[in-house]
C-alpha cells in the first residue's frame, strides 16, 4: 500500500503575531477578499515571500548565471497574471499580497459578476457551480492563470446555467440598483 506522505504546513506564521497594525491589516484582507481564516492569507504571503526571495537571490548573481532562472520566474508569474507582459525582475520585488489575492478564483468570480458578493462566490465554488474550461473547480483559493480567466463559467450541470434562475436575476439587478442609489445620493447633496 505504501507510506502516506506526511502532511506539511504550506505557510509560515508571522514573526510578531500580536502586532495591532498587522492584525488590522489581516482582518481587512479577510473581509475584502472573503477569506475563511488567516491561514489563507499566510499561505499566499508565503508564496509571495518565496517569489521575492528568488528574485533577491537572482539580483546578486552574474548575468550569465541569472538569465535562465530569471526567465523561468518571470514566465511563471506572467502566466499566473500577477505580472504584466513587460515586467522585469525588479517588478517581482514590488509585488504585494493584494496582487496574489486578486488572482484567486473566488475574487475573479466576484469581479466578473458571476456572484453578488465575494462570500457568495466562495459558496458557488465550493458547491461545484463553477468550472474552468471543462473542469469543475471546487477550491476558492485556486490561482487562475491568465489564459484560463476567459474560460470561467457556470457548470453545465448547475441550475445556474439557466438565465431565469432567481440567483442570476438578483445578480443582474444588483449593479443597476447600486448605480441608482448612488445617483440619488449625488442629487440629494
Amino acid at each position: 500500500m505504501g507510506d502516506p506522505k506526511k502532511q506539511r504546513k504550506k505557510y509560515t506564521t508571522p514573526r510578531f503575531p500580536w502586532r495591532t497594525d498587522a492584525l488590522r491589516e489581516e482582518l481587512k484582507l479577510i473581509g475584502q477578499y472573503g477569506l475563511r481564516n488567516k491561514h489563507e492569507i499566510w499561505r499566499h504571503e508565503t508564496a509571495l515571500s518565496k517569489f521575492r526571495g528568488i528574485a533577491r537571490s537572482l539580483i546578486g548573481k552574474t548575468p550569465e548565471e541569472r538569465k535562465t532562472m530569471e526567465d523561468e520566474l518571470l514566465i511563471r508569474l506572467k502566466k499566473l497574471g500577477v505580472l504584466t507582459e513587460t515586467a522585469a525582475l525588479d517588478n517581482v520585488l514590488d509585488l504585494t499580497i493584494e496582487d496574489i489575492l486578486e488572482r484567486r478564483l473566488q475574487t475573479i468570480i466576484f469581479r466578473k459578476g458571476l456572484a453578488k458578493s465575494i462570500h457568495q462566490a466562495r459558496q458557488l465554488i465550493t458547491h461545484g457551480h463553477i468550472m474552468i474550461e471543462n473542469q469543475r473547480v471546487t477550491v476558492p483559493s485556486y490561482i487562475v492563470r491568465r489564459e484560463e480567466e476567459s474560460k470561467i463559467a457556470y457548470s453545465p450541470r448547475s441550475p445556474l446555467v439557466n438565465a431565469n434562475h432567481p440567483l442570476r436575476q438578483t445578480i443582474a439587478v444588483a449593479p443597476s440598483a447600486k448605480a441608482g442609489s448612488g445617483d440619488a445620493q449625488i442629487e440629494g447633496e
